[in-house]
C-alpha cells in the first residue's frame, strides 16, 4: 500500500524537477541524433536504444508531444521549432487513421498541445496556424468517433481488435471527441445525419465506467472494488455484454496496472471537463449531476485500488495478479524492486497513475472534500517523487529513454530481458517518457502558480 505519510511537499520537488528537465533535453537530443524515423514510430527501447514494434501506430504523437511539453516547461525555442516541423511532416496520416482507437494519444498530444500553447500566449498567435491546428483536431475527433459499436443503452469506440472490443485505454483517448465538439464539429453519417461528438464521448465514458471498472457489487466472484478489465467483450449482434478479457495483462480476472492507470487518469480528466461544462449542454445527455457522480465513482474506485495494491513507494508491478508475486513475500509493504527474479514493475503505469491521483486530489479539494483530496494528492506526490529518483530516472548518457523499467507487452514477451536476468527491466517506452513529462509539467505549473494544465480549457 502506498505510504502517503512520507510524501514530500510539492515545493521540495523543485530540485528534482530541474534535474529532470535537464535529462529530458539530453534524451530528446539522443533520439533526434540517432533514431532513424524511416523505420517507423519509436515505441520502446532495447538495450537503451529506441526501436519500433509493429502493432498499431500509437506512439508517434508521444514522441513529438514530449518535445512540446519540454518547450512548455523550459522555454527552449529550438524544441518548439523542431516539434512543429516534424508534426507537419509526419503526423498528417494520423488524422485520418481509421484503424486505431488512439487519436487522443497521437493528435491531442501534438496538435492539441500546439493549439493550447498558442491560446495560452506561450507561442506567437498566427491565425492560419491556429486554423490549421483546429481543423486537425476537428477531423481527428470525428474519425475517432466513427469507430462506433452500438450496445444496449449506448455505445463505445471499439479497439483495433474489432467491433466487439472495448479497451479501458480509450478512456484517455476519448478527449479527441470532446475537443472536436468544443470546436463546433460534428460527425456526419449516412444521409447527412449529424452525430453529436459530445454524446458519443459521454456514451463511451459511461460504457467504460460500467463495464471496464469493478465496484465490489457482486458482478462476478473476482469483483474487487476498483480493479479494471483491460478489454470488455460484446455481442455485436444484439449489443449485450459477454465477458472481460485482456490483451496485455495476465488474465481477464486480474488487473493490468497500465490499464488501471489509464482509467485513473482518464476519469479524473473527464471529471474536470464535466465540472466545467454548462449544465444546459448536458441536460439532454443524462445531466451534469449524474455524469459527475458516475465519473467520480469510477475515479475514486480505481485510485483507491491503485493505492491499496501498489508498494509503498507508488511503483506497481505490471499486473496485480501476476503469478510470480506470491513468491515475493510482503511485496506491498516495501518499495518495488525492478531487479527481482519474479515479476517486472511498470514505471509507465506509475507515470500515468501519478497524474490521475494528482488530478483527482486537486478536483476533490476544489469541491471542498479536503480529506479525500489530500489522500489522492499525497499519493500522487509519492509516486512522482519515486519516479524522479534512482532507479527510475535514466541518467545514463547513452540511454535514449527517460523513464526506466517500463513494460510494453509481457504476455507476448516483447520486452527486453537483460543477460542473466529472469525478467525484463531497464528499458523505456515512448508513452512512459511522455507521461512522466506531462505529470512533471502538471505539478510544475501548480507549484509556480501558472495556468492549470488540462486538455480542454484552452479551447476558445
Amino acid at each position: 500500500m502506498i505510504d502517503i505519510k512520507t510524501a514530500p511537499d510539492p515545493s521540495a520537488l523543485g530540485e528534482k524537477l530541474d534535474l529532470f528537465w535537464g535529462l529530458s533535453e539530453r534524451k530528446i537530443n539522443l533520439i533526434d541524433r540517432d533514431y532513424d524515423e524511416a523505420k517507423g514510430s519509436p515505441v520502446f527501447t532495447i538495450r537503451g536504444k529506441y526501436t519500433t514494434r509493429g502493432w498499431t501506430e500509437w506512439t508517434q504523437g508521444f514522441q513529438y508531444g514530449s518535445t512540446l511539453l519540454h518547450f512548455d516547461a523550459t522555454g527552449d525555442e529550438n524544441r518548439l521549432l523542431d516539434a512543429k516541423g516534424k508534426i507537419l511532416k509526419n503526423m498528417a496520416h494520423h488524422l485520418s487513421h481509421t484503424g486505431v482507437h488512439d487519436h487522443g494519444f497521437n493528435n491531442v498530444s501534438t496538435y492539441g498541445n500546439l493549439l493550447r500553447l498558442m491560446n495560452e500566449g506561450k507561442i506567437p498567435f498566427v491565425e492560419w496556424e491556429k486554423n490549421f491546428y483546429e481543423l486537425a483536431l476537428r477531423i481527428s475527433g470525428a474519425v475517432q468517433a466513427s469507430r462506433w459499436t452500438v450496445i444496449k443503452n449506448g455505445g463505445f469506440i471499439h479497439s483495433f481488435n474489432g467491433a466487439h472490443s472495448l479497451f479501458v485505454d480509450t478512456i484517455r483517448s476519448v478527449r479527441s471527441l470532446i475537443i472536436s465538439h468544443m470546436l463546433g464539429h460534428v460527425l456526419q453519417g449516412e444521409g447527412d445525419v449529424r452525430i453529436s461528438l459530445l454524446e458519443r464521448a459521454l456514451d463511451h465514458i459511461r460504457a467504460t465506467a460500467e463495464y471496464s471498472v469493478y465496484y465490489g457489487e457482486g458482478r462476478d466472484i473476482y469483483d474487487v472494488r476498483g480493479r479494471t478489465a483491460h478489454e470488455s467483450i460484446f455481442n455485436v449482434k444484439d449489443g449485450s455484454y459477454r465477458c472481460p478479457n485482456t490483451q496485455q495483462g495476465y488474465s481477464a480476472f486480474s488487473t493490468w496496472t497500465r490499464g488501471l492507470a489509464w482509467a485513473m487518469c482518464g476519469f479524473a480528466e473527464q471529471l474536470e471537463f464535466i465540472e466545467s461544462a454548462y449544465a444546459t449542454e448536458l441536460s439532454e445527455l443524462e445531466g451534469k449531476d449524474f455524469l459527475l457522480k458516475l465519473m467520480l465513482k469510477a475515479a475514486e474506485a480505481t485510485c483507491d485500488f491503485y493505492i491499496e495494491n501498489t508498494p509503498v513507494d507508488g511503483i506497481p508491478y505490471w499486473d496485480t495478479g501476476a503469478p510470480g508475486l506470491e513468491k515475493m513475500g510482503d511485496y506491498l509493504e516495501k518499495p518495488a524492486d525492478p531487479f527481482n527474479d519474479h515479476e517486472p514493475v511498470d514505471s509507465s503505469a506509475a507515470a500515468i497513475a501519478a497524474q490521475g491521483l494528482l488530478r483527482l486530489g486537486h478536483y476533490l479539494t476544489g469541491r471542498g472534500d479536503a480529506k479525500n483530496g489530500k489522500k489522492y494528492w499525497l499519493a500522487g506526490l509519492q509516486v512522482l517523487n519515486s519516479l524522479l529518483d534512482k532507479p527510475y530516472l535514466s541518467t545514463d548518457e547513452n540511454h535514449q529513454g527517460l523513464l526506466l523499467h517500463s513494460i510494453y507487452h509481457r504476455p507476448n514477451g516483447w520486452d527486453h530481458i537483460p543477460s542473466g536476468s529472469k525478467i525484463p527491466y531497464g528499458e523505456s517506452s515512448m508513452w512512459g517518457d511522455y507521461h512522466i513529462r506531462e505529470a512533471c509539467l502538471y505539478l510544475q505549473r501548480i507549484i509556480r502558480e501558472k495556468n492549470y494544465y488540462n486538455y480542454f480549457s484552452f479551447i476558445k
